[in-house]
């Protein structure tokens, strides 16, 4: 047998077909705690309830990845054409809106984004136009703009709390529709997301925020009085997307229980609200109906649990 002969019958395989030939199907947090000894270690050391809780939100973070490359895609094609786009995050107390943001904006370029969380007006700002404010904080040409709540404070907190007055509360209902209809009408993309909680739920978090010192920051005065002022809050929700939702400005209502498919859910609806060219067609773009419904669904749905029962408990 001559040398070259030798070798090649010595040479392996193309090592990324052998990979790929022999790569095993992806495991679960269970398996790979199984068959893991240093994660046996942790386990005796912290129990395994808390390593696999560890190991499904690494797999959670990680089911997320793609759909933030297509969001860094999307923020391209915002900065190529030089569109506006406009992201409100509403909702009640705990119902997820932060960590949304959080995981929409995770790897997005920080030259095109903004988040706005906007305090108590000062003095000045209330005796400006009360849209005034939050027109300062719109996107240029080719940014993003997520508001960690908006203007519909003034639909929502605003009443129940008496930050503004029965009048000035009519005048905002009877004005945002027009607002936002010329905000699109000159190329703004708008997208209006609701998250929606449980009051069960809502008072598990307020209860681990109170206990966890790393949380104990997010509670507020009206987080305390979220609770007791529940009816008041959906009372005020079912006016709200009755009202303001529109052809040109809907409500995406988010079921937000469960915060990863919330998250997923909520990049599938923001991707989905922009023309841009895809590149990965191996993810589902569709929203999950069980938690993604319009905000007129919502309100027929709470419609008919006023029948049933009474009145609204969602």
């Amino acid at each position: 047998m001559s040398n070259q002969e030798s070798t090649t019958k010595l040479q392996p395989a193309n090592p990324t077909e052998s990979a790929e030939s022999e790569a095993a199907p992806e495991k679960n947090a269970e398996e790979i705690l199984s068959e893991s000894h240093a994660l046996q270690k942790d386990v005796e050391r912290y129990g395994s309830d808390r390593i696999l809780k560890t190991l499904e939100k690494f797999e959670q973070e990680k089911s997320l990845k793609p759909y933030q490359a297509e969001l860094i895609l999307l923020q391209k094609y915002l900065e190529a054409t030089k569109r506006r786009m406009i992201i409100l995050f509403e909702g009640r107390d705990a119902s997820g809106k932060g960590g949304t943001i959080r995981r929409v904006t995770r790897y997005m370029n920080e030259k095109h984004y903004r988040v706005v969380a906007l305090g108590k007006p000062s003095d000045a700002q209330r005796t400006q136009w009360f849209f005034q404010r939050y027109v300062e904080q719109f996107p240029r040409g080719g940014e993003a703009v997520l508001f960690d709540r908006s203007w519909y404070n003034r639909a929502m907190v605003e009443p129940i709390f008496g930050f503004c007055t029965p009048e000035e509360y009519k005048v905002f209902i009877k004005g945002v529709v027009g607002f936002e209809r010329d905000l699109v009408r000159q190329g703004t993309i708008l997208v209006k997301l609701y998250f929606s909680v449980t009051k069960k739920e809502q008072a598990y978090r307020f209860n681990r925020r109170k206990n966890d010192p790393l949380r104990q920051w997010k509670l507020s005065e009206v987080d305390l009085q979220a609770q007791e002022r529940w009816d008041d809050f959906t009372n005020q929700k079912y006016e709200m997307l009755k009202r303001t939702h529109s052809n040109h400005a809907p409500w995406t209502v988010i079921r937000s229980n469960d915060k990863h498919e919330a998250r997923l859910n909520a990049m599938r609806t923001i991707l989905n609200s922009v023309p841009y060219d895809r590149d990965n067609y191996d993810i589902d773009y569709v929203p999950n109906p069980e938690i993604v419904i319009s905000g007129s669904r919502e309100v027929e749905q709470m419609e008919a649990e006023r029948i049933r029962r009474g009145k609204f408990t969602s």
